[in-house]
């Protein structure tokens, strides 16, 4: 199975990014980690999108915040799925991050999470992979029906509170 590489402009990013790390182990996909800034290392950027593909990446994640050009600045050196994480920061609460990372130019596309989404990037790229990989495919299909039955059993009792309170 190809991995994820999931890509953060600076370590500050780690905590959000994390979530995106533990949630790909969880579902069995290797993941590797790198910082890279599309503005202090434009060139290490860009050859690592370059060689992606090479290096048995199947889908990238690219986390950044404020100016968020790091998910295009991949996205423009590969032909690999680009997911972006905007992420919030003391400017805009993340607004300028997701519309940074949302508004693409045609013919270079990211797909893009909501603000610090990572665990919904994890997801959306373990999905990419699975449409190659039935069994990726049915642990997510499992992982559907886990949250499934934490809502049912959290409707059941709400009611029991609403019941209680007559």
């Amino acid at each position: 199975m190809k991995k994820v590489a999931v890509i953060m402009g600076s370590k500050s990013d780690w905590p959000v990014v994390k979530k995106a790390v533990v949630q790909l182990k969880q579902l069995g996909i290797d993941v590797e980690a790198h910082v890279y800034s599309a503005h202090r290392t434009p060139e290490e950027a860009k050859n690592f999108a370059v060689k992606a593909r090479d290096n048995n990446i199947g889908v990238i994640i690219a986390a950044a915040g404020m100016a968020a050009h790091l998910a295009g600045a991949l996205a423009a050196n590969t032909t690999l799925p680009v997911i972006g994480i905007p992420l919030k920061s003391s400017h805009l609460d993340g607004t300028d991050a997701l519309l940074s990372t949302v508004m693409m130019p045609p013919g270079i596309p990211v797909a893009t999470v909501g603000i610090d989404a990572a665990q919904n990037a994890a997801l959306l790229a373990a999905e990419i992979l699975a449409v190659n990989e039935p069994k990726l495919d049915e642990k997510l299909k499992n992982l559907r029906d886990e949250n499934s039955k934490k809502v049912l059993k959290t409707d059941i009792e709400v009611q029991k509170e609403v019941i209680e309170m007559e």
